[in-house]
């Protein structure tokens, strides 16, 4: 119940619309119990009596009823659904500002295609059940108590009888319940895991083609297809035996009133009006019966959505302290004090096989405005340290001071506020060129725009091209090269204009011509800021202020490019290593 009334909370912001199609849904219902008792009125008594003006008259109403019907169907199917549409929408806001606050290590265990298909899919199904779900199960029980009363008027044990098949309806969907769940619980999995599976081959498509993997790729898809073809015909299985049973309760009820029916006629408890009244109230009494069986497939379906949705929305946000302040009027000091960090080790079924250390008891220092290289093998945790400067991760052990501030202690939105990112792995996104170098600074005016990218000198690339800064540049960044790309990632920075920089192997992916161009960038970007690099190419860092060599055991060496080099140890390794030739 706890869930369903967290579902209910939806509906108030738009309760006005949703009254409304109650009411209407209430006429509706009422307009559908008028029919058998009119035609019972026109076969008992004004046609035997040629009551020519009556029957003129009832039928008139009728008419006006019917229309009156379909414009309250109207409203509700057009409104209806408007409501289950922005109920969907206010859930997809809430799940997406959720999304944007949840800790790294949630994207790193969860595949996007999943969490798409739970924010896209999930939620359409919500959207069916938050509009028919209501206005079924509500014009049901109109229905049923209308026609109860009715009937009970014309004949109370005939009535009792008909409404004796109900409790077995109610028990059967009841049993079936569970079924239901578990079904379309597993085939929602499956399809996520379609998703997923399609996201990742779409996205490499490029890797695949170069690679002659097609055929690979597309038995990976059909594995997964298949998989989820098998889950829904499990859904179909349970749905088709629910509706065969359903079809026969159904069918047996439509039995009884003619055998009861009959029978009661013979005896002359009803007459032929009252019987052919009888019979046309099955439909009113069927059609209800239908829409709680339909209901209760809504509800499966849509809950079982919901149910994944609420996972979702159950996740913790990045811990914040309440009492964090802001960081401003930045120097970039930056202090590593016995910094830890570990991460869970899950195996394929997600449980946890304890935890991976990859930073242990680590402390340095770094002053403002200093360039700081941190080098070393690959696995040594320097990403890591980069990636817990801005809390992107959190220390589990020790404490990293920015200004002498614990990071904790400080808003995450102030903190990264003063951070600027360069990574080897650009990410651009759908849109124009203006448009990326803008996320350094939403609030940027073109011409300042036009400055960050002469900056990282890519302006006069940007002016060659048909559009300039309209420039269309494709998922991702497609129709760009990997030095454009780069710079354009170096322009945001300029434009954000941070305290503290970190450059994450932001030139290790190109060749040797841009890697100068880009390198030029990168010292105008660093002037007068606090500067972390990482870099496998020794020769971007000569003019480090510091160089940190880090391994498995915590930092090995630190000094300068010829300090490093006189003491002949991993560092001079390293570089004899990369320049033997």
């Amino acid at each position: 119940m706890g869930m369903v009334k967290r579902f209910i909370k939806y509906y108030k912001p738009h309760r006005k619309l949703f009254y409304w199609d109650m009411v209407c849904a209430f006429l509706i219902a009422l307009a559908d119990l008028f029919y058998p008792a009119i035609a019972k009125n026109i076969i008992n008594v004004y046609v035997p009596g040629k009551m020519w003006n009556l029957f003129l008259l009832w039928s008139a109403i009728l008419l006006g009823i019917y229309l009156a019907k379909a414009g309250l169907n109207y409203f509700v199917l057009y409104y209806g659904h408007v409501m289950g549409v922005r109920m969907q929408a206010d859930m997809r806001e809430d799940v997406f500002r959720r999304l944007q606050r949840l800790p790294f290590s949630y994207f790193d265990e969860n595949k996007s295609g999943t969490i798409m298909s739970r924010i896209i899919n999930d939620l359409m199904d919500i959207s069916e059940l938050a509009h028919h779900g209501p206005e079924d199960l509500f014009i049901s029980l109109v229905t049923l108590v209308g026609v109860f009363v009715i009937m009970c008027t014309v004949s109370a044990p005939l009535t009792l009888i008909i409404f004796a098949t109900l409790p077995f309806v109610v028990w059967f969907t009841g049993a079936m319940r569970t079924k239901l769940n578990d079904a379309f619980t597993r085939s929602r999995v499956e399809l996520g895991e379609v998703n997923a599976n399609l996201e990742n081959a779409i996205a490499g498509i490029r890797v695949s083609r170069s690679y002659t993997s097609s055929e690979h790729e597309q038995k990976k898809f059909s594995k997964f297809n298949k998989v989820f073809v098998e889950a829904r015909c499990r859904c179909m299985k349970v749905m088709g035996q629910f509706s065969a049973v359903s079809t026969l309760m159904t069918d047996i009820m439509y039995f009884v009133v003619l055998a009861a029916g009959g029978a009661f006629y013979f005896k002359g408890v009803i007459d032929v009006g009252e019987l052919t009244m009888f019979l046309l109230y099955v439909n009113s009494f069927l059609a209800p019966v239908r829409k709680l069986i339909s209901f209760i497939e809504q509800y499966q379906n849509g809950m079982t959505g919901y149910r994944r949705f609420e996972e979702i929305m159950a996740q913790h946000e990045e811990p914040e302290d309440p009492d964090a302040m802001e960081l401003s009027a930045v120097k970039g000091v930056i202090d590593f004090e016995d910094v830890s960090f570990a991460y869970d080790v899950k195996d394929d079924k997600g449980e946890g096989e304890g935890k991976h250390n990859v930073i242990s008891h680590m402390s340095m220092h770094i002053d403002p405005g200093k360039t700081i290289a941190l080098v070393g093998p690959s696995g040594g945790g320097k990403t890591t340290l980069c990636h817990l400067i801005p809390r992107f991760y959190e220390v589990t052990g020790g404490r990293i001071l920015i200004d002498g501030h614990d990071i904790r202690s400080l808003t995450r939105l102030s903190l990264r506020r003063s951070i600027g990112m360069v990574a080897q792995d650009v990410f651009l996104f759908t849109g124009t060129i203006a448009e990326n170098i803008a996320y350094g600074n939403l609030d940027a005016t073109r011409e300042e725009i036009v400055e960050a990218a002469k900056k990282a000198n890519i302006h006069e690339a940007i002016m060659r091209m048909e559009d300039g800064y309209d420039t269309y540049i494709g998922e991702r960044g497609v129709k760009l090269s990997g030095g454009q790309k780069q710079r354009i990632s170096i322009a945001r920075v300029f434009l954000k204009n941070p305290s503290i920089l970190i450059l994450d192997e932001a030139t290790s992916a190109l060749d040797n011509a841009t890697e100068m161009l880009i390198q030029e960038s990168l010292e105008e970007l660093s002037r007068g800021r606090t500067c972390i690099v990482v870099a496998h190419r020794l020769s971007t860092i000569k003019n480090a202020d510091e160089i940190i060599v880090v391994g498995d055991e915590g930092i090995q060496e630190r000094g300068t490019h010829e300090e490093l080099l006189a003491k002949q140890g991993v560092y001079a390794e390293l570089y004899r290593y990369q320049f033997r030739s």
